[in-house]
């Protein structure tokens, strides 16, 4: 056995079914060694989409995504990939080839310092220099990827480890790291204190992240606030924590969310912060929040409490452990008259949008293929105002919303699609992007006609880079700069190149047709929605 057969081996421990990645001379040896195992391996057609891909498989299925790429610019075009994974907390494990130990610092070709370039934004990072210890590193690297606060772990490889030989192969049973204790149980003291504020409160509110999500404690929040009828907003990473159309539910907050759910969350004197960042996109004046309020901020990550604004009571430690604990608390409380008032607020206040009938309606559009979808589908945004469409007009019933939401990556709803479909196959997925975004991702068509995964796609075409364009329209009087997208592809011409069935809705008029034509069959599919060039957001 080598150290590539030994990486391998710590896979399969790991029941890592799928990998993606694109070789080269520096990871050679590994990926000749997963031909002898039953480790699917995806051939992505540019390294960005590899960490997007594997960001896809773990947000369904709850396991650490895995991606391989070889040395040099392999490495540093995956970085893209890890850094949107670390700003959304998503567990990746990503292995990069590098050159021979003994070159290492010579700027040999294909070397890179990817450790080094990697090494503000992953939870930890590795550079193996004895074959023997892969087995320790691997078994570190999922742990720490897996628990506390989720993230991506970089273990950079050289060719000459994995072509060095492991005389004893022993996979740990377990992990200790005396400097790595992830807190999972909340104080129980700290708990008391919210159960007694909860009490007092007369208009509580759960603002819930992505980090509900990643607890896997969506049943958890929502039987509590079922129970003691608090209602619920969300941030964008917190979309589908929460049934769309759940009377609790009062939409997502932020610059780009309901005035209604903003209203709520100002209005209230209680707001519990529950796996959410106080991060701009969903709070833009921190400060705002503590005033007349009790602040309750409950994180798995310690360093997120208190980062932006101080909380009345912080609360560290696991959401799905947090709520199976307050659930068995005893709490007498009653906000009839706050649900009576936030619902008053849901019904006058949804912005009226005026579209122009020779176009397709994104918000019209999107709503009607919501309502189509499969209950348990799975609905992948890009980056752009198809992202701020999306996040206000998609319907969640039983599925999944997945976004770039912390670093806000172009292109990654085709790659993140992709891997969703390999890890949720029986699952309807849908990707919704714009004419810009799916031009940095539409290379992966090939990788679905390859690999056979049957990804629905929809591009929101308008030439534009719609929301830089409309940034400029505000803040710049309309003059516009670099933001047209003359000389792009045709799109009904590129989908017969791969192969695709394609469809081309110009306006509303035989939307629900089209719509039912484009999910008829769980096979690939393009369609293209015309829409208003100067359509806004809001």
């Amino acid at each position: 056995m080598n150290g590539a057969d030994a990486i391998i081996k710590c896979l399969e421990a790991e029941d890592v079914d799928i990998v993606f990645g694109y070789p080269g001379v520096a990871i050679c040896p590994f990926y000749n060694s997963i031909l002898e195992s039953s480790i699917r391996s995806i051939l992505i057609r540019t390294e960005q989409n590899a960490a997007h891909a594997a960001s896809g498989l773990a947000r369904v299925t709850g396991k650490v995504g895995v991606c391989a790429v070889t040395s040099g610019p392999g490495a540093t075009n995956l970085l893209t990939g890890i850094a949107t994974a670390f700003a959304d907390s998503i567990p990746l494990v990503c292995i990069t080839g590098q050159v021979n130990s003994a070159l290492i610092g010579s700027d040999v070709f294909q070397e890179a310092d990817v450790t080094g370039a990697a090494e503000s934004f992953v939870k930890y990072s590795y550079l193996v220099k004895d074959a023997s210890e892969i087995p320790r590193i691997f078994k570190e690297a999922f742990h720490i990827a897996s628990t506390g606060r989720k993230g991506p772990v970089l273990i950079d490889v050289p060719i000459d480890i994995q072509n060095a030989p492991v005389a004893d192969f022993t996979y740990p049973q377990e992990v200790n790291l005396r400097t790595y204790k992830p807190t999972v149980k909340g104080h129980a003291v700290q708990i008391k204190k919210v159960i007694q504020e909860l009490e007092k409160a007369k208009r509580p509110i759960l603002c819930v992240g992505g980090g509900v999500l990643l607890s896997d404690a969506q049943k958890e929040l929502r039987e509590f606030s079922e129970r003691y009828q608090i209602p619920v907003v969300s941030t964008m990473m917190g979309i589908s924590v929460m049934p769309t159309k759940h009377p609790m539910y009062f939409g997502m907050v932020g610059n780009n969310g309901k005035p209604y759910a903003n209203r709520a969350m100002n209005e209230s004197d209680l707001l519990i912060m529950t796996g959410a960042r106080v991060a701009d996109r969903a709070v833009s004046q921190p400060d705002l929040i503590t005033e007349n309020k009790v602040l309750i901020h409950i994180d798995v990550d310690p360093a997120e409490i208190g980062k932006n604004v101080g909380p009345t009571i912080p609360l560290v430690g696991d959401i799905k452990h947090i709520f199976r604990d307050m659930a068995k608390q005893t709490l007498t409380c009653e906000h009839d008259d706050w649900i009576e008032t936030l619902q008053g607020y849901r019904e006058t206040m949804e912005p009226a949008r005026h579209p122009d009938p020779n176009y397709v309606d994104p918000a019209a559009f999107i709503r009607l293929l919501s309502e189509k979808m499969k209950d348990s589908a799975i609905y992948v945004a890009d980056v752009g105002q198809n992202q701020i469409w999306s996040c206000a007009h998609h319907v969640v019933k039983k599925g999944r919303f997945l976004t770039s939401g912390g670093m806000g990556t172009m292109g990654y709803s085709i790659p993140a699609a992709m891997g969703a479909k390999l890890g949720a196959p029986n699952k309807q997925v849908v990707a919704v992007c714009g004419d810009g975004s799916f031009q940095m991702s539409m290379m992966e068509l090939a990788t679905m006609r390859q690999h056979n995964i049957p990804v629905k796609i929809v591009v929101l075409k308008n030439n534009y880079l719609g929301m830089v364009r409309e940034y400029q329209h505000y803040t710049y009087a309309d003059n516009y700069s670099v933001v047209d997208l003359t000389g792009s592809p045709d799109l009904e011409k590129l989908a017969g190149a791969y192969g695709l069935p394609f469809i081309r809705l110009t306006d509303m008029n035989g939307a629900e047709t089209a719509i039912n034509r484009f999910l008829k069959e769980d096979t690939s599919m393009l369609m293209e929605c015309i829409i208003d060039p100067m359509d806004l957001v809001k």
